[in-house]
């Protein structure tokens, strides 16, 4: 009980404290890069062990995020452009970056659908895939890059970790309901999970931004306009997610992207410095789901 009790209120510090080491270890964590991938599919495996197969359906609320996130990022794009091609591509891509793949993980947590988020994350990965490379072409990006190598690069990069931990947890389900069952009520370990991650993400980019200073003025614009978006995507989620029956994973769905990726777009299609933004908004997203992390501990207690 003690234990129990001790882990709950250490869990809301958890995220901020992997963000903070990651800031002051960040040569060190690159290191840990390569097991990353790993990371997240363990991570989605233990949580994909909640749902069932039959619970996926594609919603009037998928419909809803996928368009904000298409058109909304169009629309931030053409606003900003006049001001700066380069701030305008990092904010655009923030926007028309896909949902997180640890997403389902912190939905769970906060005590929405896994199995609604989880459905949006492979539409929004699935968007994203085709979409960008026309998108992006149209943009002027990196010209060198044929439409078929983007999609097939894309698709490669996000929907193997979305659909194979979700095709395991299915499997185990039908065949080794015993095991399946016992990993499913220990839900709590994906959260230690996506900690470590978190360390080795912020890590990455503290790395990138320290080795790209140059572009002083212009990346700290990228960064406060990926704050701006971070905390419009999250607001404007939750008021579709509430119009359509939950408002968690309309506000996670939104607002808790793969920025992971969001930075490989930018340093391949783009001037390198526009993945500033989405490297900040690792820092801006994640601090919003340790203060929602936090909240719900504390009406839990």
């Amino acid at each position: 009980m003690k234990g129990a009790i001790l882990r709950n209120r250490i869990k809301p510090f958890m995220l901020p404290l992997a963000m903070i080491l990651g800031v002051i270890f960040h040569e060190e964590i690159g290191y840990l890069s390569p097991f990353a991938p790993y990371l997240i599919f363990i991570m989605l495996f233990i949580t994909f062990c909640k749902v069932k197969l039959s619970e996926f359906t594609i919603t009037r609320l998928s419909w809803a995020l996928l368009t904000i996130q298409v058109i909304g990022a169009l629309a931030v794009y053409f606003c900003l452009l006049p001001a700066s091609k380069d701030l305008a591509i990092a904010t655009f891509v923030c926007i028309f970056c896909p949902t997180a793949t640890a997403a389902p993980v912190v939905t769970g947590m906060l005590g929405g659908s896994v199995t609604r988020l989880a459905t949006y994350s492979i539409v929004s990965n699935l968007a994203v895939a085709v979409l960008s490379p026309i998108l992006f072409s149209t943009l002027g990006g990196n010209s060198e890059i044929s439409l078929w190598s983007a999609t097939l690069r894309i698709f490669m990069q996000v929907v193997p970790l979305i659909l194979a931990p979700l095709a395991l947890a299915l499997l185990m389900r039908r065949f080794t309901p015993r095991i399946h069952n016992a990993i499913s009520q220990h839900q709590s370990i994906s959260f230690y999970i996506w900690s470590i991650s978190l360390l080795i993400v912020v890590g990455n980019a503290v790395s990138y931004v320290i080795r790209h200073h140059e572009n002083v003025t212009i990346m700290i614009l990228m960064a406060l306009a990926s704050l701006i978006v971070c905390c419009l995507q999250f607001y404007i989620g939750r008021r579709f997610g509430n119009k359509y029956g939950d408002k968690i994973v309309g506000a996670q769905g939104l607002g808790q992207k793969n920025t992971v990726l969001a930075v490989w777009m930018c340093l391949t299609f783009f001037n390198p410095v526009t993945s500033v933004g989405p490297a900040a908004y690792i820092a801006w997203q994640n601090i919003i789901n340790s203060y929602q992390l936090y909240r719900k501990s504390k009406s839990i207690s």
